[in-house]
């Protein structure tokens, strides 16, 4: 039930700043919020992340209803090893489905958080985009702590081979 929270929670403000951003800013305009550093500028991404597959949409939106599906598929890998891999599932499904939204309704997704460094700029992303890097991180993070189940007998077959006679130290 959490994760089906966070899913629509997330999505629901990803969704409600991007209008926002639509409605109140000119595509390319934005104000400053940390002078040299951070401003929230509307730009259009017909593209994946970093601009890649720029004009790709059919695509993107096919990708993104597979990778959907094979999540939704797989979700019990995620539901059943803890609570990072519960939060890593819910943020990957909000950033594919926020951006899935985008691409069906305009054509291309809202970016709104511009990063700098005095000329440097880091791509432009979003809510949806946050989610997916940080739920991939969280993922990975998550492999590396939790244990992995080992293909062995379960308890309970273990036991019953251990209460088996033995001839010369070998179980029958």
């Amino acid at each position: 039930m959490l994760v089906l929270a966070i899913i629509l929670t997330l999505t629901v403000m990803d969704q409600a700043v991007k209008c926002l951003v639509e409605r109140h800013f000119m595509l390319g305009d934005g104000i400053t919020v940390i002078p040299g550093l951070f401003d929230l500028r509307y730009v259009r991404n017909t593209g994946a992340a970093f601009g890649m597959l720029e004009s790709m949409g059919a695509i993107l939106i096919v990708f993104s209803i597979v990778v959907l599906v094979v999540l939704i598929l797989l979700r019990r890998r995620f539901l059943n090893c803890g609570v990072l891999s519960e939060l890593a599932f819910a943020l990957m499904l909000t950033g594919i489905v926020g951006n899935l939204l985008d691409r069906l309704r305009a054509g291309f997704v809202v970016d709104f958080l511009d990063f700098y460094w005095g000329s440097k700029h880091f791509p432009a992303f979003n809510i949806a985009d946050a989610c997916i890097c940080t739920g991939v991180a969280l993922y990975v993070l998550a492999s590396f702590l939790v244990p992995h189940a080992r293909h062995t007998q379960p308890p309970q077959a273990q036991q019953q081979s251990d209460s088996r006679p033995q001839k010369g130290g070998v179980a029958l």
